[in-house]
């Protein structure tokens, strides 16, 4: 009854740094932070890194890494202004053009790690590089705007009190855990991301397996993108810089081990919920930008530092 009590207060103890999270920045803000208007506010920030860590956790799971999201997010957000505003492409062509663009860089990523065998560090740095470059070169470093009126369905519009943004991130969440708990390609993830070798010897195609969990990065990254453009307006060649430090803290946060095959969906929903909560609350309490990066930082190391902990305890 002991051992029970204890895995269930553990499965669910980022819920509770969650909810003393809330507690606190509601105290310190007057009751700001938990104002109708700021959780609308929270939800509308978090939507586009949320969708994109969804990507990241398949990643993570077989213990890789894709240092490519921001870059893919960039791409995609100069790429969709620049097929809508100058060359006047439909807004729904451009959006699907925009997202197999993103999925063709996942692919990419996934030919580099699997056929290849290039780290998953370098190739996705590699890429992170090129396609940054990329997109400053196509938007030569402007800022590009004038949409269509109806493209801040995705960003800023909302259904009453509910951003679309939010709406769309629960449905990606909803997607990633269907397919981590109820299709049999979420049992390939944990098997090698828990012992790649064995999952090999057991049938598993593990390179085309690693070819579809990079495309989803890049898939969920690029829609990520494409809300992120929604909000804001108008694409800027540097929007998505360091939005992958954020996905992965959110990622490793909840839980996801570094290691791989051992992580939640949920989990993961609690840690971008966190990340979100504390970015906001400290732009309420007037935290300079750097001071932020350094709690960013601290909050990622601590929780890398927990999931060696408890593997290295595991192992003995």
């Amino acid at each position: 009854m002991k051992t029970s009590s204890n895995n269930l207060l553990k499965s669910n103890a980022i819920w509770l740094v969650f909810l003393a999270e809330v507690i606190i920045f509601a105290v310190a803000s007057g009751g700001t932070f938990i104002s109708s208007n700021n959780i609308v506010n929270i939800t509308r920030q978090i939507s586009y890194y949320g969708i994109a860590s969804i990507g990241m956790t398949f990643v993570i799971l077989i213990a890789g890494i894709d240092l490519s999201i921001g870059s893919i997010i960039t791409l995609v957000n100069v790429v969709c202004a620049y097929l809508m505003v100058n060359m006047g492409v439909n807004m729904w062509l451009a959006l699907l053009l925009s997202l197999c663009l993103a999925t063709l860089i996942g692919v990419l990523n996934g030919a580099m790690v699997a056929s290849i065998g290039i780290p998953a560090l370098i190739a996705t740095f590699a890429s992170q590089t090129i396609f940054e470059g990329v997109a400053y070169l196509i938007s030569a470093g402007r800022p590009i705007s004038g949409f269509d009126p109806n493209f801040g369905l995705f960003g800023r519009w909302s259904l009453g009190p509910v951003p679309i943004c939010a709406i769309i991130m629960v449905l990606c969440f909803a997607i990633g855990s269907f397919i981590l708990n109820k299709s049999f390609f979420g049992r390939y993830f944990y098997a090698i991301g828990g012992n790649e070798e064995a999952a090999e010897l057991s049938g598993i195609r593990v390179n085309r397996i690693k070819y579809l969990i990079y495309a989803l990065s890049g898939l969920f990254a690029g829609l990520a993108g494409i809300v992120l453009l929604s909000r804001s307006n108008s694409a800027q060649s540097t929007v998505g810089k360091g939005l992958e430090f954020d996905v992965i803290t959110c990622v490793v946060l909840g839980g996801v081990s570094v290691n791989g095959g051992v992580g939640r969906m949920s989990g993961v929903v609690a840690g971008v919920l966190i990340i979100g909560s504390l970015t906001n609350g400290m732009i309420l309490m007037d935290v300079s930008e750097y001071t932020q990066m350094v709690v960013k930082g601290i909050v990622l190391a601590i929780a890398v530092g927990i999931d060696c902990i408890s593997k290295k305890r595991q192992a003995t």
